[in-house]
């Protein structure tokens, strides 16, 4: 028998004879308004650079977001109509990494990004692109996790930059992943 197996039966056994935990009831309100907008406004309080566009011009306004870089790392997922004519250079050497999130939330202010499009090209480079289509974004997590028909290995909840005041409560940016978080939401 598998050591994975072995240890996973004796789980079952020891939870066996355990009532059933019951979950809480939702406490989140339905929204009162465009969920889009929602997101957007959060970003921004949140600290990121947030804008909806029509796809059409995105693959512009990545450009214009990448002028002058020598390249950028880009996440697995990406459809390639998005990517920015640049090279693409490994995450711990770009100056930009661009993404494609799984859903957004309003709620919060969060992009969801899966471990499968790569998770260093979501924290390694200084700045972050993420593009998200409108009909992808939800009113809570619960939402959009109901929504979903397989989840990935990891998920990473980006809600702005990288923010940290461990050190004598001065505010830093960039520490722990970018500092810059730029959201598009594609219509």
């Amino acid at each position: 028998m598998e050591a994975r197996t072995r240890i996973l039966a004796r789980v079952q056994r020891a939870l066996k004879e355990r009532p059933k935990a019951l979950l809480p009831e939702h406490p989140h309100t339905p929204l009162h308004e465009d969920p889009v907008d929602l997101l957007l406004r959060r970003l921004q309080e949140n600290g990121a650079e947030a804008t909806r566009l029509p796809r059409e011009e995105a693959k512009a306004f990545a450009q214009r977001l990448a002028e002058g870089l020598p390249g950028a790392a880009f996440g697995k997922t990406l459809p390639q109509d998005l990517r920015p004519p640049l090279p693409e250079l490994p995450p711990e050497e770009a100056p930009l990494g661009v993404s494609w999130a799984l859903f957004a939330v309003a709620e919060t202010g969060s992009v969801a990004l899966s471990s499968e499009d790569g998770r260093k090209a979501h924290l390694l480079p200084p700045t972050h692109l993420v593009f998200v289509e409108a009909n992808r974004v939800y009113g809570t997590l619960l939402e959009a996790l109901q929504d979903l028909q397989t989840l990935p290995r990891a998920l990473g909840l980006h809600s702005g930059p990288s923010k940290s005041a461990d050190i004598g409560q001065v505010m830093v940016k960039g520490v722990h992943g970018p500092g810059r978080l730029v959201v598009v939401v594609l219509e």
